[in-house]
């Protein structure tokens, strides 16, 4: 037999001599050298490298791994042999395997720019920003015409905080390929970034003029930026696009959070998020489970978030995290955020039992972390909100997994256990539109700060309001102001003498088009008043100057109707779908104040125009917001401190029991 292999060998060589390249031959020298485990020459080892190549272009990557190994094994030192292989290994989604085939050629190869610049996007994708950046710096330096490098360095930057870095780096990319869409995209979202929101838009119309293998993503930070600017012009054609291309599963990057504004239901938003979280998460390989190490003394919850500064959602918790009963729960924060050294910075730090800044840490190494912090709860308070990282959560480090608060709506994601909301934002009979097992909380899935202070009230005139009339109120986004929802507005105001409606000053151009917009209606310019950005104490203490609080559909306010209904004014809503139109009602249920959710827009419209009418009615509203403050359950921290820790509680018992996730609610224990 084995002088039979050295026939085929001497055979297939005397082909391969006459006619390189011989698949026939290749394949036969192949086998019998392996059959004999005999190594080829140097020249066959390149050979058979390239045939695996050859098979991985045809779709075949697990044949092909198996020769590359061969190969290396032939001639490990050829850095050719290993860039094939990551190759191979990346079409296989082994990206960190992938990454390592890729450094290796790089070392052996050091002036072959593609070596570094696919480990640069590896490495990226992997979470590894300063590695990554290293990485494409090195590749674009020795070619300075490699446009994968440019782009993706312009990612990676991007990513690190470095905008204008950025944007150069697209710019280059643009001016070797001024046709790549992707560049035009991506020079879109950095100059976004920047807040020159303006200026982005020409970069994602150009993107999608060109085309893109989905343009999905693209589309919908288009028409996010048109939103945030009050640029309704053809607004509606492409949100249609938007909820075609979702609907007929055309996509699978357009933004969660970004949808949530077309008020599409909540069977699409799922489709969307289940979408979005699959491509997020594509490289992703779940950690080991780990056996249970029996029963706890006490839960170890860790809270991971962005946000661990001056924003909403720190605003919202941190009273909650003070208030944690440290006998039935430890509390770690993880952090993959800015520390911008102020005030909330330094109270959140305080805390948390333990405070962990993960932010130069790549998503693996942050969840390598959690685990070995042995957290047993892990809950994300970011879902799909800005600069999140659902990458973290992916990998499975905890053996619950909780998302909450910071993202109204399904995650789709198979790696997040539970949905923490309530009985009205999240009913038992939405269960189908969640991937996560709903969680109920008594009364109001929201946490409050009773600590946050009210400066001192200033005078209307101070703020440009008129000492007389009706102030409607409005201080969300601009995003959040729908076409619908504004001619609503001017009819308000047309029918209430002497009224205005005051708005945050969000962004100059939006402001402008407001006016606009109103004056089409038949409305003055100088009835619309928009309030500068202020410290939060002198903001709350603005609430105090208005009449009523107008709330937006489909997304409505969440951390500004608490402001408004702390600072004591009252908030009409209008409850509609899903959980982003049903957070107002909620807060108003449990403010006592539950008459003031409409149930269509036209209730909205008759109930603002009625309570416009009886400013006697208002004074009652106003007064019993001031006389529950003290007991109402939105502002009972404690309280609600109790029902979170017996719902990770009974998360932590059905694991125990090795059942799965299940929906369950919290019964009231007031």
């Amino acid at each position: 037999m084995t002088a039979d292999f050295h026939a085929r060998i001497r055979e297939c060589r005397a082909v391969l001599a006459a006619k390189p390249g011989d698949s026939a031959a290749l394949v036969g020298l192949f086998g019998a050298l392996d059959a004999l485990g005999e190594s080829g020459t140097p020249e066959e080892a390149v050979a058979r490298s390239a045939y695996g190549e050859a098979l991985r272009r045809q779709g075949r990557a697990v044949e092909a791994e198996a020769h590359h190994r061969a190969a290396l094994s032939w001639l490990p030192d050829f850095g050719g042999n290993h860039f094939n292989f990551g190759l191979t290994l990346q079409a296989l989604g082994r990206t960190a395997e992938a990454a390592d085939a890729y450094g290796e050629a790089a070392r052996l190869m050091p002036r072959f720019a593609a070596a570094p610049c696919n480990q640069g996007v590896l490495l990226r994708a992997l979470g590894h920003r300063e590695a990554a950046e290293t990485a494409l710096r090195r590749a674009v330096s020795l070619d300075p015409t490699l446009v994968p490098g440019w782009l993706n360095l312009g990612t990676a930057v991007q990513e690190r905080g470095q905008p204008e870095a950025a944007a150069h780096c697209y710019r280059n990319a643009l001016a070797l390929r001024p046709d790549l869409a992707e560049a035009h995209a991506n020079l879109g979202l950095v100059v976004k970034e920047a807040g020159r929101l303006a200026d982005s838009l020409p970069s994602f119309e150009r993107a999608l003029a060109l085309g893109l293998p989905d343009v999905g993503g693209v589309l919908a930070q288009l028409v996010q930026q048109m939103r945030h600017l009050c640029r309704w012009d053809g607004l509606a054609e492409r949100s249609a696009q938007l909820a075609a291309l979702v609907g007929g599963g055309r996509t699978r990057q357009v933004h969660p959070w970004i949808f949530l504004g077309e008020g599409a239901g909540p069977t699409m938003e799922l489709a969307c998020a289940r979408g979005y979280a699959e491509w997020r998460a594509r490289s992703i390989a779940a950690m080991p489970t780990q056996p249970d190490a029996g029963p706890r003394g006490r839960l170890r919850v860790g809270y991971l978030s962005a946000d661990y500064h001056e924003h909403a959602t720190a605003a919202l918790i941190a009273e909650l995290i003070e208030r944690h009963d440290r006998d039935q729960v430890e509390v770690i924060g993880y952090s993959y955020g800015p520390d911008d050294g102020g005030p909330m910075r330094r109270r959140l730090t305080a805390a948390f039992d333990r405070f962990v800044d993960l932010t130069a840490c790549s998503h693996a190494d942050a969840a390598a972390r959690i685990r070995a912090d042995g957290v047993d709860i892990l809950v994300d308070l970011k879902g799909y909100t800005q600069h999140a990282r659902p990458e973290i959560a992916a990998h499975r480090p905890a053996p619950v997994q909780a998302q909450w608060l910071g993202y109204p709506g399904t995650m789709g994601a198979g790696f997040i256990d539970y949905v923490i909301g309530d009985p009205l934002v999240t009913p038992f009979d939405h269960q189908p539109f969640y991937a996560e097992r709903i969680v109920q909380l008594p009364v109001c899935y929201q946490p409050n700060d009773r600590s946050r202070p009210i400066g001192p009230a200033p005078s209307r005139a101070a703020c440009g309001l008129p000492e007389r009339g009706t102030v409607f109120c409005c201080f969300n986004a601009a995003y959040k102001i729908t076409p619908v929802l504004f001619k609503l507005w001017c009819r308000l105001l047309r029918d209430v003498p002497d009224s205005v409606l005051w708005l945050l000053d969000s962004h100059p151009e939006a402001s402008e088009n407001l006016r606009r917009e109103a004056a089409r209606r038949g409305v003055a310019e100088g009835r619309l008043i928009f309030a500068p950005r202020r410290p939060p104490a002198e903001h709350l203490a603005r609430y105090r100057l208005a009449d009523l609080f107008l709330d937006t559909t489909p997304v409505g306010a969440h951390t500004t109707a608490s402001d408004a209904l702390w600072a004591g004014l009252p908030v009409l809503t209008v409850t509609g779908e899903g959980f982003a139109s049903r957070v107002g009602t909620s807060l108003l249920r449990a403010a006592g104040l539950p008459e003031l959710a409409a149930r269509s827009l036209a209730d909205y419209e008759a109930s603002a125009l009625r309570l416009s009418r009886d400013p006697d009615g208002l004074a009652r509203l106003k007064a019993r917001l001031a006389a529950e403050r003290a007991r109402a359950p939105l502002f009972d921290t404690d309280r609600f401190a109790r029902a979170l820790e017996r719902a990770y509680a009974t998360m932590w018992d059905i694991r125990a029991a090795g059942k799965p996730p299940r929906p369950f609610i919290i019964p009231d224990e007031s």
